[in-house]
């Protein structure tokens, strides 16, 4: 794209319009009152002509000069604050037709490029804080909670070794009962603290939430293509936790016999789609307690959008797409 032809300030054009049009309305007046003393009457209506031509010259420019600023404040009234980097129309360069334009696009541009960044430290701290809270409830249900579990198992192995045996079944069947709360209690921690996602990588830890439905007679399905190396840490995060929460919210709600998961990464995004062939539901359920909320909420963390297509016996697709930061953070640069 080459330079835009280069304009005065408006100020100076409109300055210059106007003098050099006062200068020739004096001129001809005078000319015309000199050549003939009876002629002096045609100077009002010169003037007069005069002023509207120069009326209607400034309208001309000023609308000629304007028309591009008000191009760019439409586009900019386009834009979406909450993800101010994504979406810049790509005719926004900061070499637009006038001075004027230029000098509001440059601006305009520095100003998203700012709030690009502040959101992104601002969302890498809130996820940063609600790991750390989830870390920290892991925590304590690990060491605290799974300790008071284990007393309460060693003292039921006591009491049946020294009960009656009218009571010997039924301290086993709470014996059963403490160790299932365990082995839920661990499934809980281990949700809360994904160690898998840093240990595996995120195409393994999702498919490890794949096979933990191995004991619930769903069918499964997981597919992925593409390099998913270099992400975004809290890129991975988002994903892993949006692709948690509805397969979670498939197996618990969704009464499905299959769940197909898809994991894909383009050249300027990273793809998530979960599929279930369940009851579906309407969107009142799902405001009222699914979760659709806070999912819409982590995506929008790293500027990603989250799409929910259900119906009541027709199934529920979630589609989460994030933008890979690599390109964003290229395109942002340039």
């Amino acid at each position: 794209m080459g330079s835009p032809m280069k304009h005065r300030p408006l100020f100076t054009e409109v300055l210059l319009l106007n003098a050099a049009l006062v200068t020739l309305a004096s001129i001809a007046a005078a000319l015309v009152a000199g050549f003939d003393s009876s002629n002096a009457n045609l100077v009002v209506p010169l003037v007069i002509a005069a002023t509207l031509v120069t009326l209607v010259l400034n309208v001309t420019l000023l609308r000629r000069r304007f028309a591009p600023l008000e191009a760019v404040i439409d586009e900019m009234e386009k834009v979406d604050l909450s993800r101010p980097g994504a979406n810049l129309p790509a005719w926004i360069d900061g070499r637009a037709e006038t001075e004027e334009a230029q000098r509001l696009e440059l601006a305009f541009l520095r100003m998203m490029r700012r709030l690009e960044a502040e959101r992104r430290r601002s969302s890498s701290a809130a996820l940063r804080a609600q790991e750390q809270e989830r870390a920290r409830v892991a925590r304590d249900l690990h060491d605290e909670v799974n300790q008071s579990l284990t007393g309460v198992l060693l003292r039921l192995e006591a009491a049946r070794a020294a009960a009656p045996p009218e009571l010997e079944a039924e301290l086993d069947e709470t014996k059963v009962l403490a160790h299932q709360a365990m082995d839920e209690l661990l499934t809980v921690a281990r949700q809360l603290r994904p160690t898998a996602l840093d240990d595996l990588g995120l195409r393994a830890a999702i498919a490890g939430q794949i096979e933990h439905l191995g004991g619930t007679g769903i069918r499964t399905e997981f597919s992925s293509e593409g390099d998913l190396g270099g992400i975004d840490p809290d890129t991975q995060l988002v994903i892993y936790r949006v692709s948690q929460e509805s397969i979670g919210n498939a197996v618990r709600h969704s009464q499905a016999d299959q769940i197909r998961v898809e994991l894909n990464r383009g050249p300027s995004q990273v793809e998530l789609t979960v599929r279930d062939d369940g009851t579906g539901f309407s969107f009142d359920e799902a405001n009222s307690g699914l979760g659709l909320g806070g999912r819409r909420e982590r995506a929008l963390l790293v500027g990603g959008e989250l799409d929910v297509q259900s119906r009541p016996g027709e199934g529920t697709t979630v589609r989460l797409v994030v933008p890979d930061q690599e390109t964003a953070n290229d395109g942002m640069a340039d």
